[in-house]
């Protein structure tokens, strides 16, 4: 069994299709389908089950690609560790990011490292804050940063900085006026959210919970998998959002949108590290650059 062999495998068992699978990693679906073939029957074990012109990861698959993730990671790490002896010259440093870190936090610092350490990789991977704990905690990420508190005890997690969510609404809804927004406007409202698992909306449930407000009693009328596309939404119709204000400033500075009058209060930005992996010196060289941020050092 080969390493590529490994990583063909994981690329069809996340996509279960193999012509999506050979376009990522730049084979022909023949070249994937014929690896996928002769792994089955080396160790006959069916992985998949096929479907007319389907494929279904089986129970074995499932099985597998646990094990595949882990073998993967560990020959990454040995790779990484390598590659790092010569310092800081050369490598790899992937990260795993929250939408509102990864779009326009995270930006700047990573420019930052690039000027400072021109030869190192840098690969960026966007997801919500439960897809960020598990490419970290399976290995995939160096480095992970989330909005929203997890616990997660193969993790350690640090808080790296602080953010203000707040509510916003187009400048015709009634909230618009500046008026205070009670926890029963909360209620009454119509909302545009992203969806279960993002760091934001977890957030602002929290807060709300805290509060008193019962988060499963407000009216969402839309459920849209990214910021900008919520953003959107929300100017185009009478709804409200929740929203970092790093999202919206330039929509408020213009007055396509509107801050709401109600507090929240600020929320955390999180870095997340595997307790147990090798900390590669391109991961502590970010990791640095974020604590030197405020200082103008880097």
């Amino acid at each position: 069994m080969t390493l590529d062999q490994l990583r063909i495998f994981i690329e069809v068992a996340q996509r279960e299709h193999l012509t999506e699978a050979a376009n990522v990693l730049s084979l022909t679906p023949s070249a994937v389908s014929s690896s996928i073939r002769t792994l089955e029957e080396r160790y006959e074990t069916p992985l998949f089950n096929r479907v007319g012109r389907r494929i279904e990861l089986n129970e074995a698959g499932r099985i597998f690609l646990t094990e595949a993730r882990a073998t993967l990671a560990s020959a990454r790490t040995a790779e990484l560790a390598l590659s790092e002896l010569g310092g800081l010259k050369r490598g790899l440093l992937t990260i795993e990011a929250s939408q509102t870190i990864a779009n326009y936090w995270l930006p700047p610092l990573l420019v930052a490292f690039r000027k400072k350490y021109p030869q190192i990789e840098i690969r960026l991977n966007v997801g919500n804050t439960h897809n960020v704990t598990e490419a970290v905690v399976a290995g995939t990420a160096d480095l992970g940063f989330i909005e929203g508190h997890i616990n997660e005890e193969m993790l350690t997690i640090t808080t790296v900085d602080e953010d203000h969510i707040i509510v916003v609404v187009p400048p015709d809804h009634p909230w618009a006026a500046g008026t205070p927004v009670t926890p029963g406007d909360l209620l009454r409202a119509q909302w545009i959210m992203r969806e279960q698992g993002s760091g934001t909306r977890s957030a602002f449930e929290a807060m709300l919970e805290f509060a008193g407000v019962e988060s499963k009693k407000l009216t969402i009328a839309l459920t849209l998998p990214s910021n900008e596309a919520v953003r959107s939404a929300v100017i185009s119709g009478p709804y409200a959002t929740v929203m970092s204000e790093l999202v919206v400033s330039s929509q408020l500075q213009t007055g396509l949108l509107v801050k709401a009058n109600i507090r929240l209060a600020p929320r955390a930005f999180y870095s997340l590290r595997h307790i147990a992996r090798y900390k590669s010196k391109s991961s502590l060289a970010l990791e640095e650059i974020i604590r030197l941020r405020d200082t103008n050092k880097f």
